[in-house]
């Protein structure tokens, strides 16, 4: 009995240990094609990035991993790079913001302020490159964990307005034509390519109907969240292709058994916590789920590597690529 709880320790040891080690080694990027109805010539075959999760406030954080995400979307030139929220992590602790916007401990505004500044500064690269940001935010950007936290809109509002002042375009509940990618000329009398970008769902701030409303009817589009709970929020073939992020994953995955994550065990019905979403929204509609770079709770994940997914945009349709 003794030997059997030995080795069981020491399985878990070695599990546990993995755990820190594989998310600061791996970068899975994942290459996928989308088809978007009435997408311009000149954004056919072209190329997006999308990233996730940083959390840079988190214990141990994955800063290297993001930093190697960035280079690899620097190295390769994409039209654009996504960015779904959860750029911060908590750091205060429940009593310091029983309500919205309430002033913060001196210690706790001074860390905010600095992963504002480490998310800026891990940004530098890619937007001397050239390359167009966009981003949305998270739950985690409005210092809010669980629906019984509360939201702090100030946070969420400086780390925005520093965003935008670094030359990425946040958009909340918001929507914007993309310019072309580079080197491609718009053809006359072409629609532009609208990117919709929804708000923070757990902070209370998701407003879909306002984000739809900002697109031309009938335009192209892509659609950017957080929390992949907003896609069921829409009305059908508004999202032809619309990316998400927020589980990690479940960051935390039987090897062998990827659907059985941490996330999936506690949860009461069937979840698929990354990739395509399947048989979920409304017709038309097609949502993606990107693993995240960063943690929750605990700075490892097991046998879920961080993502960097690429986008090829079609526009026929055409098979998935893995």
């Amino acid at each position: 009995m003794k030997r059997l709880i030995a080795f069981v320790f020491g399985a878990l040891v070695l599990v546990a240990g993995w755990g820190f080690v594989e998310p600061r080694l791996v970068l899975d990027e994942t290459h996928r094609e989308a088809s978007i109805p009435g997408l311009p010539e000149a954004w056919d075959g072209a190329r997006i990035a999308v990233m996730a999760d940083w959390q840079t406030g988190m214990w141990l954080a994955n800063e290297g991993m993001i930093r190697r995400g960035i280079a690899r979307v620097v190295a390769q030139a994409p039209a654009a790079l996504l960015l779904a929220g959860d750029f911060l992590y908590q750091p205060v602790d429940e009593e310091s913001a029983q309500e919205a916007n309430e002033e913060l401990e001196p210690e706790d505004l001074k860390e905010i302020e600095a992963q504002i500044a480490r998310t800026v500064e891990l940004l530098r690269p890619v937007l001397a490159a050239g390359i167009p940001v966009y981003a949305v935010l998270g739950n985690h950007d409005y210092l809010k964990e669980e629906f019984e936290s509360a939201a702090v809109s100030g946070v969420a509002d400086q780390l925005a307005n520093a965003l935008r002042s670094a030359g990425v375009t946040v958009l909340r509940n918001e929507a914007v034509a993309l310019p072309p990618p580079k080197g491609r000329s718009p053809v006359a009398g072409a629609r532009s390519l609208y990117l919709g970008g929804i708000d923070s769902l757990l902070a209370g701030r998701a407003e879909p109907e306002r984000m739809l409303a900002a697109i031309p009817q009938g335009a192209p589009r892509l659609v950017l969240m957080h929390n992949p709970d907003v896609f069921a929020k829409l009305p059908a073939s508004s999202a032809p292709l619309a990316l998400a992020g927020h589980t990690h994953g479940g960051q935390m995955r039987v090897p062998g058994f990827p659907r059985w994550s941490w996330m999936a065990l506690r949860a009461s019905g069937r979840v698929t916590v990354d990739g395509w979403i399947h048989d979920y929204g409304a017709p038309g509609n097609r949502l993606y789920v990107n693993r995240g770079i960063g943690f929750s709770t605990a700075p490892m994940r097991i046998n879920c590597p961080p993502e960097l997914t690429w986008f090829t945009l079609r526009a026929q349709p055409s098979g998935e690529t893995r």
